[in-house]
C-alpha cells in the first residue's frame, strides 16, 4: 500500500481543484516501453535522434529521415497506454477544468481517452504540407501517403525538431492555462527542456498546488510541493483514489 505524505489540508485542497494541469514528459511512455531515442540505447542505423530530427537533415534526405520515423511510429503503435495515461484520462473525466500538457509524439494520451490535449511537440501520426501546412493522419496499418491531399507539395512528419521555434498561440496557451491553475502534476519529464519546465515553474510562481512523479528528482524537486518518487503507472492510479476515496 503506497503511503502518501498529505496532510487533511491538501487533500482537501486537490479534491476542490477545479482546475488542474498535468505536463507530461518521456518517463510516462517509457513505462509503456518507448524508448527515448537518445544516447545509447536511442542509436539507429549508426545515427542519433539529434542527427536525424533536424530541418537540415529531412532537407538532406528525406527519405532517410520518414524512414526513421516509420520506424519509430510502428514502435509507437505496438505500445498500449498504461495507468498512467489512463488515469489521467479518467481525472479529465472528473473534473471538466482539467488539461494535459504533453512533450511526448506517441499518440498514447489520445488512446487512453484523454480530449482536453496540448501536445507541444507534435504528433508521430500526423504528416504535415511543406507548402499549405495541411495536417494529414498517418494510419499505421496503411502506406503512407507522400504528398498533400490539398496541394500535392512534399510532406514532413508533424514533430518539432531540434532548431525550430514552438507554435506560439499553442504555447501561449499553455501558459494562459498553466497560470489559472489550481493543482499542477508534473509526471515523468527530467525538467530538463526548458519550455515545459518554465511552465511548471509558472503554475508554481501563480499559487498552484504541485505534485511531481518521477522515478528520480528533477530541478524542479525543490520547487512543488511535493516531489514523489516512483512510476507513474503506479502512483497515479492511487492518488487519483487517495483524493477522491
Amino acid at each position: 500500500m503506497y503511503s502518501f505524505p498529505f496532510s487533511a489540508n491538501d487533500l482537501s485542497r486537490m479534491k476542490q481543484a477545479k482546475k488542474i494541469t498535468a505536463i507530461t514528459g518521456a518517463g510516462i511512455s517509457s513505462e509503456s516501453g518507448i524508448p527515448t531515442f537518445r544516447g545509447e540505447g536511442g542509436l539507429w542505423k549508426n545515427y542519433r535522434a539529434e542527427d536525424l530530427a533536424t530541418p537540415q537533415a529531412f532537407a538532406k534526405d528525406p527519405d532517410l529521415v520518414w524512414e526513421w520515423y516509420d520506424w519509430r511510429r510502428k514502435i509507437c503503435a505496438e505500445a498500449q497506454p498504461n495507468q498512467g495515461h489512463i488515469t489521467l484520462a479518467k481525472w479529465e473525466t472528473i473534473v471538466p477544468g482539467f488539461t494535459l500538457i504533453t512533450q511526448n509524439v506517441d499518440g498514447l494520451h489520445p488512446r487512453a481517452g484523454s480530449k482536453n490535449l496540448l501536445q507541444i511537440h507534435g504528433n508521430i501520426f500526423k504528416a504535415r504540407c511543406l507548402n499549405c501546412g495541411n495536417l494529414s493522419e498517418i494510419d499505421p496499418e496503411k502506406p503512407r501517403e507522400v504528398s498533400c491531399s490539398l496541394c500535392f507539395s512534399k510532406l514532413r512528419p508533424h514533430i518539432l525538431w531540434f532548431g525550430e521555434s514552438y507554435d506560439q498561440d499553442l504555447i501561449a496557451s499553455c501558459f494562459e492555462t498553466i497560470s489559472s491553475s489550481d493543482l499542477i502534476l508534473i509526471v515523468g519529464t527530467s525538467a530538463n527542456v526548458s519550455v515545459p519546465a518554465d511552465m511548471a515553474k509558472e503554475g508554481i510562481r501563480k499559487g498552484a498546488f504541485s505534485i511531481e512523479i518521477n522515478p528520480e528528482r528533477t530541478s524542479l524537486s525543490e520547487l512543488v510541493d511535493y516531489s514523489l518518487q516512483g512510476k507513474s503507472g503506479e502512483i497515479l492510479p492511487k492518488l487519483l483514489d487517495e483524493i477522491y476515496k
